[in-house]
C-alpha cells in the first residue's frame, strides 16, 4: 500500500456525507505521492525544489508514473508547482485504478458529486483494512493530510509531529495549496455574485 491509496480509501471511508472537492483531493494525493517518493529516495528536496533521485521501480504503477514526471534539470520545480501540475485530475486516476482492482463498487445516487452519480462503496479488502489501521493509529502523515482535507476532526495544532523535514515541507505545501484553492473559489464566487447582481439590476 502507498500513502495516496491509503488517503483515497480513508477519504471514501469517512467522507461520504461531506466529501472534499475533487481538486482538493487531487492536490493531497500529489503530496502523498511525493512523500512516498522522498522516502524511497526517488527524489530529494533542495530547499523547496524537487530533485529527481535514484531511478528504480517502486512496485506501484502510479508512483512510477509520478517519478517519471519529475522535471529532470535545474532549476527543477518547486513542491507547490509539482502539486498543481501532478495533481491535475489525479483523484479520478486513483479512483479508476481502485475500481479496476475491485476495491470499490458503485451503487445508488448520492451526494458524492466529484466522482459521478453513484455512491461509492468500499469492499472489504486487505488494502482497506491496512488503510484503516494506519488512520486509526494516527500516523502523522495520513493524519495531517486527512486534516487538510477535513476528513478527520483533529486541529492542526493537535496533529502528531513529523520528524522528517522534507516530508514536513511537503505537508506544509499541501496545506498552503488547499488554502489557495479555497481562496480562489471564494474569489470566483464573489465575482459571480457581483455579476449576477449587475445583471439583475439591468
Amino acid at each position: 500500500m502507498t500513502t495516496p491509496r491509503d488517503l483515497l480509501i480513508s477519504t471514501l471511508e469517512v467522507a461520504s456525507a461531506r466529501p472534499p472537492g475533487e481538486g482538493n483531493l487531487s492536490l493531497a494525493l500529489a503530496g502523498a505521492e511525493l512523500i512516498d517518493l522522498l522516502r524511497e529516495r526517488a527524489a530529494t528536496l533542495e530547499d523547496d525544489r524537487v530533485v529527481p533521485g535514484e531511478a528504480g521501480a517502486s512496485g506501484d504503477r502510479l508512483l512510477n508514473e509520478a517519478s517519471s514526471a519529475f522535471v529532470p534539470e535545474a532549476p527543477y520545480e518547486t513542491v507547490e508547482d509539482w502539486l498543481w501540475r501532478r495533481g491535475r485530475g489525479l483523484a479520478a486516476v486513483y479512483l479508476r485504478v481502485l475500481r479496476s482492482e475491485g476495491g470499490v463498487t458503485q451503487r445508488r445516487r448520492s451526494r458524492w458529486i466529484p466522482f459521478g452519480a453513484g455512491q461509492l462503496v468500499l469492499t472489504d479488502t486487505p488494502d482497506r483494512r491496512a488503510a484503516l489501521d494506519r488512520r486509526t493509529s494516527n500516523e502523522p502523515v495520513l493524519a495531517s493530510l486527512g486534516t487538510a482535507l477535513g476528513i478527520n476532526r483533529q486541529r492542526f495544532e493537535d496533529l502528531p509531529d513529523v520528524d522528517d523535514e522534507p516530508v514536513a515541507t511537503v505537508l506544509s505545501a499541501v496545506h498552503n495549496a488547499l488554502r489557495d484553492l479555497e481562496a480562489e473559489r471564494q474569489r470566483r464566487s464573489i465575482e459571480q455574485a457581483a455579476f449576477d447582481n449587475i445583471w439583475r439590476g439591468q
